[in-house]
């Protein structure tokens, strides 16, 4: 199945089961308090991409606030509107039928330029098409999670056999960092490295055009500044998106000028259970940071540890 246009098909099987004019899909936003057009069918051209539409704004909106099935057979423009039309195409569309998803996810629709065109009967198949709907619509992301799973332990293998084939650390480190952007997508790796004292931190493996106003080598951060000086204080991982750490707060302090980022992870690395460096992924763009992923960054940030236990424990026996 194709998982780019099985929705529009589906819809299409569903406008013609009811004899409809449009079916459409409205999936609910979960960082807006709106539900988006998500896919449609028509036999006219009139319906608007992109559409969306407040709780308890025309019929979908009503459907959508209060996760009720509606049916109405002699449509009437002055008492609702639908939404996804422009308002001179809107009338006329004379019957619609809509019901929402499971678990309030979306809304389900279908019209027609007939009235009278849908039954109680009809309701009740159309809630078992959402039904259907929704359940291949898990099915393909559960599929989407196994695959991006075993794309990710892939890459852990070639991380491990990095070891063996680069025993430089310097040319590990920017392999690793390496694989791992390439692997999550996330456009800045890098990693910070505590000093002996706890008083500040050194940057390894980022490249120059990230803070330009700043001399990377041997250049030492304080760590009373910036999200990356809380990481190495409170050796508390920061997710972008979640509540694991203060929000908003730049990377290296707010006295330097460097690239705003709307994705942060920030991992630390433990050495005999103190932090001694941080692993640090970074992207301009607001990426998804899923469970997935927050397991794979866990597990390379554990390897690069191991690393960095063997190099601590060398350099006090030397």
């Amino acid at each position: 199945m194709n998982k780019e246009n099985w929705l529009d098909r589906f819809l299409g099987l569903i406008c013609s089961v009811f004899d409809g004019y449009s079916a459409v899909l409205f999936l609910r936003d979960q960082h807006k308090d709106s539900s988006v057009l998500a896919s449609s069918f028509s036999l006219g051209d009139s319906i608007r991409p992109g559409t969306e539409i407040n709780p308890g704004t025309g019929l979908v909106g009503w459907i959508v606030k209060n996760n009720k099935p509606l049916l109405i057979n002699n449509f009437d423009r002055d008492e609702g509107c639908l939404g996804y039309y422009p308002r001179e195409k809107e009338s006329k569309i004379k019957a619609f039928m809509g019901c929402p998803l499971p678990g309030e996810s979306g809304v389900l629709c279908v019209d027609s330029k007939k009235t009278y065109s849908f039954s109680d009967k009809d309701q009740k198949i159309l809630y078992q098409f959402a039904q259907l709907i929704e359940d291949v619509r898990h099915g393909l992301a559960r599929s989407d999670q196994n695959i991006k799973s075993l794309n990710y332990y892939r890459q852990l293998a070639v991380i491990q056999e990095l070891r063996q084939r680069v025993p430089r650390w310097r040319s590990f480190l920017l392999q690793l960092l390496q694989t791992l952007s390439q692997s999550t997508g996330f456009s800045v790796c890098f990693m910070a490295a505590r000093d002996e004292r706890g008083e500040g931190y050194f940057l390894e493996g980022l490249s120059q055009d990230v803070v330009p106003s700043v001399d990377l080598d041997g250049h030492k951060f304080s760590i009373d500044s910036g999200l990356l000086g809380w990481v190495v204080k409170h050796g508390t991982p920061v997710f972008s998106g979640q509540e694991h750490g203060p929000a908003g707060l730049p990377l290296f302090g707010k006295e330097l000028s460097v690239k705003q980022f709307k994705s942060v992870i920030c991992l630390p690395l433990k050495v005999h259970k103190k932090t001694r460096g941080i692993l640090v992924l970074a992207d301009q763009e607001a990426l998804p940071v899923d469970e997935e992923l927050k397991e794979f960054v866990h597990l390379v940030g554990d390897y690069l540890g191991l690393f960095l236990e063997n190099l601590y424990l060398k350099s006090r026996l030397s």
